[in-house]
């Protein structure tokens, strides 16, 4: 389809002459606007009318704005340039400009006003000016129409209470990488906020009001601060949060209810963190959450429940913890999980655990989870350790597996203990001795002794092998008494 540009203007009436009024209608071919963008262009820059008048002029080494543009100009770039300075109406009037970037350049003061002429304009990126570090209240006046700002990687340690006072459109807020130490309070009663970015700042807290009015906020990113501690019902404003990254910052606990009334949360990112415990009463109302991110804690144990109504959840991430063990009571009902995330804990490979490797195989849900204890699986997979069992049906342990076997080449009698066979040695080596005096099959009966008088003349090298040998049985004998063997 062919677009005209058409101008209409009336016909003058000329004095003493009969004339009937009317109206003049000029069309212009798209081609004369193409033109029109071209011939304004400025130097060093290229002009494009594709869909619409795009002005190019990033790495063109300017060090100020140009004096003109085409007034139909749509966009412009000036990324990559050296500009320091942006006086007030820097760009004139262009009422066609929607999206104005200067992205790396080395912007140190914006005078208040800057913008002014640019009623269009919906996106504005000021992105990685190192040199920015103070904002007028007014600098952003007259942008009502403006969707997206960028002002990410700016060294801003604040910015005025009011100074989106006047941007009423205000969607999407791209503030990380700065200095702030606090949520800024200017984005408080922004009811169009949808999207914040606020991550790599250092950031401490979120308190009660720090999101107040934020009724619209869909995506909230304050990963990678310094935030310990988060207020009871900090999100309560928060009620549409889709997204929400809490991860890589120094937090040791959760208030109870810290996420209650976010009911459409879909991913929640809690990783690389200081968290020890994981609370039953943290997920109360997330119907909705479909991933979860627990991981890079320092999480030892899970509260029964914790996981109950996140009946959305498809993926779990419980990596690089202090999980030693997992009750078949955290997951249930099993029924919610798609992917489950556990390697890199220092799991204790026991019967408690066996309903894990059920899981593992039957459902493939999880895998690589090996083993740090006991000793004789220490190394192996979950998925290769063998639960046997006893006569009655009752799991056993790989530890108890092993202090129960038979040796191949002992005696008719079976050593079913470590204290027998220890006790046998040191009897053999007595009576090589010469001592007549019977040892006996207490700890106590053999310490009474005279040996180690005796053998203290016979050499260092054998006293210090009985002194091993006593802590032994010492050991052996402290865990019989408590009903389990030494290995």
């Amino acid at each position: 389809m062919t677009v005209f540009l058409i101008f209409c203007w009336k016909l003058p009436r000329v004095a003493g002459e009969t004339q009937l009024d009317g109206w003049v209608l000029l069309c212009i071919p798209p081609v004369h606007c193409v033109w029109a963008c071209v011939r304004s262009c400025p130097t060093s820059c290229v002009c494009t009318q594709e869909r619409s008048c795009a002005i190019l002029c990033d790495r063109a080494g300017f060090t100020q704005i140009p004096k003109e543009f085409p007034c139909e100009a749509y966009s412009i770039n000036l990324d990559k340039n050296s500009i320091k300075f942006l006086a007030e109406r820097a760009f004139g009037t262009l009422p066609s400009l929607r999206s104005l970037s200067l992205s790396h350049n080395n912007i140190s003061f914006i005078t208040p006003g800057a913008f002014k002429g640019l009623a269009s304009l919906t996106e504005l990126k000021m992105a990685h000016n190192e040199y920015i570090q103070y904002l007028h209240t007014r600098t952003f006046i007259s942008l009502k129409r403006l969707v997206r700002l960028d002002l990410a990687d700016c060294n801003l340690f604040n910015i005025p209470d009011r100074i989106f006072i006047e941007l009423p459109a205000l969607q999407e807020l791209f503030c990380f990488q700065n200095n702030f130490k606090r949520i800024p309070g200017a984005i408080r009663g922004m009811e169009n906020l949808t999207h914040v970015y606020l991550e790599k700042n250092k950031i401490e807290a979120v308190a009660y009001n720090s999101l107040l009015g934020l009724t619209q906020l869909k995506y909230l990113n304050l990963q990678d601060n310094r935030i310990n501690v988060i207020h009871d019902r900090a999100f309560q404003y928060c009620q549409k949060l889709e997204y929400l990254y809490l991860n890589d910052n120094v937090l040791s606990d959760l208030p109870d209810n810290c996420f209650d009334g976010l009911r459409r949360l879909n991913m929640l990112n809690l990783g690389g963190n200081l968290l020890r415990n994981v609370s039953n009463t943290w997920f109360q109302d997330q119907l909705e959450l479909e991933v979860l991110y627990l991981d890079r804690n320092r999480i030892s144990h899970i509260e029964e429940g914790a996981f109950e109504n996140l009946i959305s959840l498809v993926s779990l991430h419980l990596n690089s913890n202090n999980l030693t063990t997992l009750p078949f009571s955290v997951f249930q009902p099993v029924y919610f999980l798609g992917r489950l995330y556990l390697f890199r804990n220092p799991w204790e490979c026991d019967c408690r655990i066996e309903w894990l490797k059920e899981w593992m195989e039957n459902y493939r849900l999880v895998r690589d989870i090996p083993c740090a204890s006991p000793s004789s699986v220490a190394g192996l997979d979950l998925t290769d350790v063998s639960f046997e069992r006893t006569p009655e049906g009752f799991c056993l342990d790989p530890e108890e597996l092993n202090a129960t076997t038979y040796n191949p080449f002992a005696t008719a009698e079976p050593q079913s203990t470590t204290e027998n066979k220890f006790n046998s040695l040191i009897s053999k080596f007595l009576l090589q001795k010469g001592l007549s005096e019977e040892v006996g099959n207490t700890t106590e009966a053999f310490v009474n002794t005279t040996l180690l008088d005796g053998l203290t003349n016979e050499g260092f090298g054998k006293t210090f092998w009985v002194n091993g040998v006593l802590a032994l049985l010492k050991a052996s004998e402290k865990h019989r008494d408590r009903g389990f063997s030494l290995y």
